[in-house]
């Protein structure tokens, strides 16, 4: 008698693709690709200490807004590359987060807080509240994935030319013409960028984190456990994907390892490949003109779904130079930054926000900045763009916050109650939920 065949298991490139590719395939036709376009599609996932994986955040692009189109008001996404687009949905769930876990240490910022908690429903949260620090981090056990349908633009996608080239040193031919110690450019068609490209982004997430300066008066770093990337249909041979993101993502942080203090350090994520996308994700060399499509989808796990149109930063439909709120895409730094004023009780660091400008909070993010300018100050990084000052001097005076009354804030609320048990859970979210600043649920 013969024994049934064995089934093999998916790797876990292949583990990650699926997930991504069956949420994105589960969205409305909206945004995407039409004819004969390609996009880029990025996502973010969380795997349980029960090793559950799923996808919290998922983003698609590869359009930015000119200088011409920037915006001193911070109502305007500037780069809508699929990779950043994904990681501001990240942080939009991440405040979510915050606001589901926060009510439960609200009373006692101190380890009976935590005790209260049985193992079970502790090991459900995302995060749990650092004892001495005041500052949550993520819980034991689980952990940040990151997926890219394609090498990240910038160093990582020069793909031949970054074989063993020595991360100090230039490289001098065809579009190895960039050197591979300098930070890049993102291109635009006439109007110049003041986009950073994607592999310096993600190279500088393996220094200070994912989080960013505003959720890092909140939260420890958060650092990606693995980087997962599909195969290019471009090359006969197998392109060496992991040996590109080592290259472009950790080795030219890694000098930096003796230089930082905690609770910061260079991450060394896991490198993966996944299988070739599908074929809207496919971006053809051979072809005479790639057609990328000019929207870019936003998605994440709290309920946010919109459209982007890349060229202007601003809600699908909006017609060049609008200005109007219902314009204005929720991951903008305008509505990244009522996010935070939503949660300023539970910072650990009091300070009289309404009264100063969306960069001068950020530059009290002391520790964040003070790694960030470790990392400019080598060489490899000394060229970082900088956006004009005044494009942060926006404040909250006068502004409405409208975190409480979204729809994707209150969803995600609900539906965190699903996912915990026991009296502790049921009362504070039923307290969190009758709070005036939250206001009725939609029916």
């Amino acid at each position: 008698m013969t024994s049934p065949p064995r089934l093999e298991t998916p790797s876990w490139g292949q583990r990650v693709s699926d997930r991504v590719l069956s949420l994105y395939n589960s969205l409305p036709k909206k945004g995407k690709p039409q004819g004969g376009e390609v996009t880029v599609l990025a996502a973010f996932l969380l795997s349980s200490p029960l090793q559950e994986l799923q996808v919290v955040a998922l983003g698609t692009g590869t359009k930015c807004v000119g200088r011409s189109f920037l915006s001193p008001r911070g109502d305007v996404v500037n780069d809508s590359h699929a990779k950043v687009i994904a990681r501001r949905a990240l942080i939009r769930f991440l405040y979510a987060q915050i606001g589901c876990v926060s009510p439960i240490y609200s009373e006692e910022r101190d380890d009976n807080a935590s005790k209260r908690l049985r193992n079970d429903d502790a090991k459900k949260l995302v995060f749990e509240l650092e004892p001495g620090k005041g500052k949550y981090r993520m819980s034991k056990g689980w952990k940040l994935h990151m997926y890219i349908s394609q090498l990240p633009c910038g160093i990582a996608s020069l793909l031949s030319p970054l074989k063993n080239v020595s991360p100090t040193r230039g490289i001098n031919s065809g579009d190895a013409s960039q050197l591979l110690g300098t930070v890049q450019r993102k291109p635009g068609r006439g109007d110049t960028t003041l986009s950073v490209s994607c592999s310096d982004k993600i190279a500088r997430w393996n220094v200070v984190g994912v989080q960013g300066a505003l959720l890092s008066f909140f939260l420890q770093p958060v650092y990606l456990s693995s980087i997962t990337v599909g195969q290019s249909p471009n090359n006969s041979e197998k392109v060496l994907v992991v040996d590109c993101l080592k290259q472009a993502l950790h080795d030219r942080v890694l000098p930096l390892s003796s230089e930082l203090t905690g609770p910061f350090q260079v991450n060394q994520p896991l490198l993966m490949e996944a299988p070739m996308p599908p074929k809207e994700f496919q971006h053809s060399e051979t072809t005479l003109t790639t057609i990328t499509c000019g929207y870019s989808i936003c998605w994440n796990k709290s309920g946010l779904h919109e459209v982007i149109l890349g060229t202007i930063g601003r809600k699908q439909g909006a017609a060049k130079g609008a200005r109007s709120l219902s314009t204005e895409s929720p991951i903008c730094k305008k509505r990244l930054l009522e996010m935070f004023l939503s949660l300023r009780n539970e910072c650990p660091t009091k300070i009289h926000v309404n009264e100063i400008s969306y960069r001068e909070i950020k530059e009290r993010a002391y520790e964040y900045n003070a790694t960030s300018k470790v990392l400019k100050g080598t060489q490899t990084f000394s060229n970082w763009l900088l956006k004009p000052p005044d494009l942060e001097t926006f404040s909250a005076m006068g502004e409405k916050c409208h975190c409480f009354t979204c729809l994707c804030l209150q969803e995600h609320v609900a539906a965190q109650m699903t996912h915990f048990s026991g009296e502790i859970f049921d009362d504070r979210f039923k307290e969190y939920l009758t709070h005036p600043k939250i206001g009725s649920f939609p029916p």
